[in-house]
């Protein structure tokens, strides 16, 4: 039986399974989910190609309880953009916020991801 989600519905799924995944430093979720092109532009200003990403979110997960808010899924024909507000804790116990922002699009009727910002 087919899949009869909306591509909303899909993404806001995906989006979930994502932050869960980054949570969980589960390389093998995103080495299935990211494009062979994927960028990610991280805090500190860095870019990383899938591979590096893949090594950097293999590492254990450096902050606590964080959660996705405020989101906002805009799916267009065949790519998507997801806005997110994030709030974490760090090793320390401080709480601090920052941006998400992923581009995902849609090959072969698949969503994967091709584009990840990350502000803290």
């Amino acid at each position: 039986m087919g899949d009869n989600r909306t591509d909303y519905e899909r993404l806001a799924e995906l989006n979930i399974t994502y932050i869960d995944a980054l949570r969980h430093s589960d390389a093998g979720w995103f080495d299935d989910q990211v494009g062979e092109d994927f960028i990610c532009s991280n805090p500190d200003g860095t870019l990383f190609a899938k591979r590096a990403f893949l090594a950097h979110v293999a590492k254990p997960f450096p902050v606590t309880e964080y959660q996705a808010e405020e989101i906002k899924i805009r799916p267009f024909a065949d790519f998507a953009i997801i806005h997110a507000r994030t709030r974490f804790k760090t090793a320390e116990g401080k709480v601090k916020r920052g941006r998400t922002t992923h581009v995902w699009v849609k090959r072969d009727g698949r969503w994967i991801v091709a584009a990840a910002h990350e502000t803290r």
